[in-house]
């Protein structure tokens, strides 16, 4: 073990801290971490540890989440420049605006989104269960914010009137349909993989759309050897980790969150060390933030 990680590894007992890292994080960062995965199924793991701090490696919606439910832990997150441009792309104003124009709209935000937005909201969803969340809804409206490829994803598995948000997330829409088709000729036997903030035509092409752990799930059981993957690439690095002896292929080059890659494992010791870049979300919006988040754990198979 190199000298950075062990310094790493006793700082963690020191502070009694729990290392989470996301999916999309740097190779040497998904080492380092007690849990990898999304970024709900990370603060939910870290809720069930008796641990004091968090580390989270990922952005900062992520670090807040964390803050939400577990408001007797410190979060830290290794660099606050960490932001996510989608989750920046929903303002409350604008939010309660739309709410205005649609009084029986039910408002649906997915949790790569601020506090702020879903203290706003009635009901967070996954990646994995936004169509089970959308249509446990005694509505016949949903304000759906604020991936727009999430929500005509979606739409296509629903009878509701879905009212987009036009945010977007920008590693994805740079995965394009002639990406998988000239990924198809070279390896015509692999299986595609795309996750739903995908382009309705990148979906189209796709033989499972699903979230990054449904990725996780499906590679290690198909009897499949080579996938094609519609996400951001650091997604590659954990399903090779996972499945040695398959191959994958990222749909590609480009989709890339830089947000995500600021995160090392010298900004992770200087976080520890240092507790500088705490996340704290005040009282009143946690609360209401934590509700929208209880009613999507109580939908039926989630």
């Amino acid at each position: 073990m190199s000298t950075l990680k062990n310094k790493i590894k006793k700082l963690k007992k020191e502070k009694n801290a729990v290392i989470l890292a996301h999916n999309y994080q740097l190779g040497e960062v998904q080492d380092i971490a007690d849990f990898c995965g999304d970024s709900l199924e990370l603060s939910r793991k870290a809720a069930g540890t008796d641990a004091g701090m968090i580390v989270f490696c990922g952005v900062n919606f992520m670090a807040e989440t964390a803050a939400i439910l577990c408001p007797d832990k410190k979060v830290i997150i290794p660099d606050k420049n960490a932001g996510c441009p989608m989750a920046a792309m929903a303002g409350v104003e604008k939010l309660k605006m739309l709410k205005r124009t649609y009084p029986d709209a039910v408002v649906v935000t997915y949790v790569n989104s601020t506090a702020e937005v879903k203290a706003q909201s009635h009901i967070c969803c996954t990646s994995a269960n936004a169509v089970e969340v959308v249509n446990s809804r005694d509505a016949d409206e949903i304000i759906f914010l604020p991936d727009k490829y999430l929500g005509r994803y979606v739409a296509t598995k629903t009878d509701k009137k879905i009212i987009f948000w036009e945010g977007y997330c920008g590693p994805h829409v740079k995965i394009l349909d002639d990406d998988i088709r000239e990924l198809k000729k070279d390896h015509p036997r692999a299986k595609v993989l795309v996750h739903p903030e995908c382009t309705p035509g990148v979906i189209e092409l796709a033989d499972e759309v699903l979230s990054t752990s449904g990725m996780r799930k499906y590679a290690g059981k198909s009897d499949s050897k080579e996938f094609i993957v519609g996400t951001e690439i650091g997604m590659i690095y954990r399903l090779k980790k996972d499945n040695p002896k398959k191959e994958f292929y990222p749909a590609s080059g480009n989709a890339v969150c830089m947000s995500m890659k600021l995160c090392t494992q010298e900004r992770v010791m200087w976080s520890l060390e240092h507790e500088k870049t705490v996340i704290k979300v005040p009282e009143d919006i946690r609360v209401k933030a934590k509700e929208a988040i209880d009613r999507m754990l109580e939908v039926k198979g989630k």
